[in-house]
């Protein structure tokens, strides 16, 4: 995918003009890492998160985000770009998320719209069901922001929630 992609799923996310605390989970070499660093305002900070070591220019932390304990606190936002997919107990993995935000969570999520597991989406969440998860969590502001073609096929999509 190549960045201006990436800017247009999420760039709808970003607003004010404040600084901001945001992680990416998952950041892999950062191509929605880098989007969301261009779409922050100056004096944000940004922490990528993988388990495999990167070179970002930015904060990295190598860790397993599902796993360890992450040294994250009093952030904004969360980005989870094509890493949520690789999670079995969702559920579990959000409430433990909540804890590293300042104030009310707010994610942003892109994942593949399917329902079709495969051995790099081995746990797929397709809109209506990351919409179903999020509800039952009790978040009440889930939309829909963008949607793109994938080059694998089907749609891509991004959703901002919040608590």
């Amino acid at each position: 995918m190549q960045q201006s992609e990436a800017i247009h799923l999420i760039q709808n996310a970003i607003t004010g003009q404040q600084p901001q605390r945001w992680a990416d989970l998952g950041s892999g070499s950062g191509t929605f890492t880098l989007a969301l660093q261009s779409l922050l305002s100056p004096g944000s900070q940004l922490t990528a998160v993988d388990k495999q070591s990167q070179k970002l220019p930015l904060t990295f932390i190598k860790a397993d985000y599902e796993k360890d304990d992450l040294l994250l606190s009093d952030l904004d936002g969360i980005l989870m770009a094509n890493s949520l997919h690789y999670i079995r107990d969702k559920t579990k993995l959000i409430k433990k998320l909540e804890a590293y935000f300042l104030a009310s969570p707010t994610f942003l999520i892109v994942e593949y719209d399917t329902t079709r597991y495969n051995p790099w989406v081995p746990y797929p969440l397709n809109y209506a069901n990351l919409h179903q998860l999020f509800t039952t969590l009790g978040y009440t502001s889930i939309t829909k922001l963008a949607e793109v073609p994938s080059r694998f096929g089907g749609r891509m999509y991004s959703a901002l929630i919040r608590l």
